[in-house]
This record gives structure tokens, sequence and C-alpha cells, in this order.
């Protein structure tokens, strides 16, 4: 492990000393320490927890990139902010958060109870660590433990919008529908007895058979998406892995939830959610055809369980990334991740680069979304 000298702060906020790791080994052996801090950051999503970080580090990082920067209390040695980062020098040399595309939202973890110090010493070691690299923490969600760090960087940084997260208040499925126009909601209503009809049950699976659980739903997933256009990494054996270490654990915590949805005993679904202190986000199902050979209607029977079971428990149940016409029936709220852009003076330009990059993708979004709702060219 690198160290780095002990922050300087301000009187009176208590000494704080910094790290640098780089090391894998270094980062599994994070485990307990990480986990408390994780609980203590009210911010913090599951796609932050040391499970899902360490087992994506496995199965998605490379030798010699790994760029974990940690803040200790110094006299206790209690972790009080961490930045798990990566070196990635494609298109330019930047810092990235771990996690990359398959994680929906991407943090910094700061104490609570530590915010303020914790923030002015990660941002002044994040300055430190990215020597000739732009800082890019893309995915981050209003209100992100980041934002923080973002107000006290005092260099040139920039503010863009990312990727939109559909979301729904956790509620019992009866005031969902209650948020809906009459005809929607009937329409709906009747769906639901249609899967009642059909003897839909549902469980949540203990942690003791989750590794089974996910392995069918894995291969549900294959069959739902057959034939159709579908995201290649969840296909992909990395992909599988990485779900397997992280799950187990993330149930076993209280982090994830994993249900089983049968006919006549047999497994034709499973869901995974992922569980924070104020959120329930919905990551990912499989689904056997047989269940849309049979009019089953698959969104209803997965919102209708989640919403249910997690109802009082969370203030929102988002529908993660992506703005699916499946998802937009619910009239769930648009909230628009963030990607901040943190440099040091020297590295403006690459900040200017990037910037300007993703200003000219959103244009050609825009254009081709004009181009198609005036018939794509057909005359």
């Amino acid at each position: 492990m690198l160290r780095a000298e002990a922050v300087a702060l301000p009187t009176g906020t208590g000494a704080l000393r910094a790290e640098l790791c780089t090391e894998e080994r270094e980062f599994a052996a994070l485990g307990p320490a990480w986990e408390r801090l994780y609980r203590n950051c009210g911010a913090a999503t599951p796609f932050q927890s040391h499970a899902w970080l360490q087992s994506w580090w496995t199965s998605y990082g490379r030798p010699g990139r790994l760029r974990l920067v940690l803040v200790r209390d110094a006299a206790s040695g209690e972790l009080r902010a961490a930045a798990p980062l990566m070196r990635a020098g494609h298109p330019l040399p930047r810092l990235v958060p771990l996690g990359g595309a398959i994680s929906d939202y991407g943090d910094v973890l700061l104490d609570d109870e530590h915010a303020d110090r914790a923030a002015t010493a990660l941002a002044e070691t994040l300055s430190a660590a990215a020597r000739t690299t732009l800082i890019d923490f893309r995915e981050v969600r209003p209100g992100g433990a980041v934002e923080l760090v973002y107000e006290r960087w005092r260099g040139p940084r920039r503010r863009l919008t990312d990727s939109v997260c559909l979301e729904l208040p956790a509620r019992p499925m009866d005031e969902l529908l209650g948020r809906l126009p009459a005809g929607r909601a009937q329409r709906v209503r009747t769906k639901i007895r249609k899967l009642d009809q059909l003897g839909v049950e549902h469980r949540f699976v203990p942690y003791a058979e989750v590794g089974s659980a996910l392995r069918t739903m894995l291969e549900l997933h294959r069959l739902q998406w057959q034939d159709r256009r579908v995201t290649t990494e969840h296909l992909r054996p990395r992909f599988h892995e990485h779900l397997a270490r992280s799950l187990g654990p993330l149930v076993r915590s209280g982090d994830a939830l994993v249900t089983e949805f049968r006919v006549g005993g047999e497994v034709l679904a499973v869901d995974v959610t992922l569980l924070s202190r104020g959120l329930a986000g919905t990551y990912l199902y499989g689904a056997h055809p047989r269940l849309r050979d049979r009019k089953a209607d698959v969104a209803a029977m997965l919102l209708r369980a989640c919403a249910d079971h997690v109802a009082g428990e969370f203030q929102v149940l988002s529908l993660l990334r992506g703005a699916e016409p499946y998802k937009s029936r619910w009239l769930p709220d648009a909230v628009v991740n963030q990607r901040l852009l943190l440099a040091r003076r020297r590295t403006a330009p690459l900040l200017s680069a990037v910037a300007c990059a993703a200003a000219a993708r959103g244009r050609g979004r825009e254009l081709v979304r004009g181009w198609s709702e005036r018939g794509g060219g057909k005359a």
C-alpha cells in the first residue's frame, strides 16, 4: 500500500490520514472496515458495497490499475471516506469508479458523522492522486456523497447529465395503481387477476439457496431474450461469476432480495432487487417465455411482489437506468444521474475534451430522436 501524508485540515476538525491502495490483496482485506463505513453512509447504494465492488474487480479489473483513495481517523484507524477508483487509459487518461457499466450508480463513501471534514480530506487526496489524469465520476445519483467532494474541489470541475433512472414511491401495489389514470389502472388490475388465475406464487429465496436461484435466473434470462436484442454483457461468464460472488453476501447482509415466481411448483421467473437505506432497485430478472405465451404480465407480476414487500421500509422503488416503455406505463418520476468531472489545472484540457465529446453525443442523440419522430426519413 502506498501511503500519502496526513491531510492538513482546519484546526479542531480532528486528524485524518490519507492512503492510496493499489493492491488487490489489500482491497480484499478491507472488507470489515469498508462494511462499517458503508453502513455509516446514508447515500450509499449496494453498488458501493465491498461485496459488489471487490467481486466486480475480480471479474473486470486489470492488474496495476486499482486506485482506492482512503481517508482514516488518525487515532483509531477507522475509515471515514473511500473513493473506489481505477485508472482508465481510453480514450483519455482518467480515474473512474469501480463497477463499470453493470452498476447503475457510482459514488464515494463518506461517514455521515464526519462528512464535512472527510469530504475535504478526500477532495485534497484525490487531487494529489489524480496527478496527470482526469477524475470522471459517472452515474452519480442526485444527493450522492461525492457531491460534497465536488463542492470542495479547488480545481476545474464540470457537472454534466448522465443516464435517466425511473423511480416510484415505495408503496403497496394498490397505491401505485391509484397513481394511474382510471382506465389504465383497471387494465392492470385485470392483468393481476390473470396472474392469480394462472396460480402464480412467489417466495423470497433464503441465503442458502441464492446460488441455485441465481443459476436459474441467468438461464431464464437467456431464454427470455433469445432471438431478441439483449445486453450482451449479461450473457458472458464474467458477469455470471460476478453475480455468483456478490449476491450471496448481499442477501445475507440484507442488501439484496432474490424472488422466485412459480406456477404449479415450477420456477418460471426469478428477480434480483438491490436494497439500500432509502432505496430499493429492481436490478435484473429472468422470465420463461411460457409466461408470455400464457398472456402473463411479467412486469406487473414483478412489481407487485416487490412493491408490497418494500412498502414502508424504503422511500423509493427505483426501476434503475433506462426509460423502456414497460417502465413508463407506471408513470414513474424521471431522475437524471450526474456526471462529475474533476481536474487539476494541468488536466483542464482533458476536462474540456470530455465535456465537448459528451455534448456532441447528446446532440447526436437528439438528432436521431427527432429524425425517428419525423418518420425516419420515410416519404
